[in-house]
């Protein structure tokens, strides 16, 4: 039975409700049942911003999710907010370019992703989101790359659509970046 109740994590403009957005269009367009819940801080850009998203084969009848399955984590602040409430063995997806020398938790599966590296690699910051995307989807195997990108493809229009062949690159980079690790 799918039930996975991610929270994404981080600071404005490092694309933490695009993320959350992504996966739950991916939902919809197979017909899953989907929520997704954004949260913002006093600030849009810097300020602190996150969202949840629900993914289940049952109705989801609450935005609240007060023990996530999984965590994608950008910074430090998000982190220490977060970390507590993730279930024990869920997963912990981490970008370990901003989140440096913690001690994480031991009940947990942490995934230490350099996405601001690899994403510095292929030429834009700002792709650091769906290196860690990418990242998260091979560890849950809940969509394919390829189903994402689909989704792109369908809401990146005008401008935005530039951006598709970099951030499918991101994508397999994310994956990759999870094969080798483990």
């Amino acid at each position: 039975m799918l039930d996975e109740k991610l929270i994404v994590a981080g600071f404005g403009g490092q694309g933490v409700m695009l993320t959350g957005q992504l996966l739950s269009y991916c939902a919809t367009n197979k017909d899953i049942n989907t929520l997704w819940f954004p949260s913002y801080g006093p600030e849009t850009r810097g300020g602190t911003a996150n969202c949840s998203v629900t993914i289940s084969d049952e109705t989801v009848n609450s935005p609240v999710i007060s023990k996530p399955d999984s965590l994608m984590i950008f910074n430090k602040p998000s982190l220490a907010k977060f970390m507590p409430k993730l279930k024990k063995d869920g997963n912990l997806v981490v970008n370990a370019s901003l989140v440096k020398d913690l001690d994480f938790r031991e009940d947990v599966n942490v995934y230490e992703i350099e996405a601001n590296d690899i994403a510095l690699k292929l030429g834009n910051l700002k792709a650091a989101n769906m290196v860690m995307l990418g990242a998260y989807l091979a560890i849950t195997k809940i969509f394919t790359n390829k189903e994402i990108v689909a989704v792109m493809k369908e809401k990146f229009t005008g401008e935005k659509a530039q951006f598709i062949d970099l951030n499918k690159q991101a994508l397999e980079a994310g994956k990759k970046a999870v094969e080798t690790s483990a």
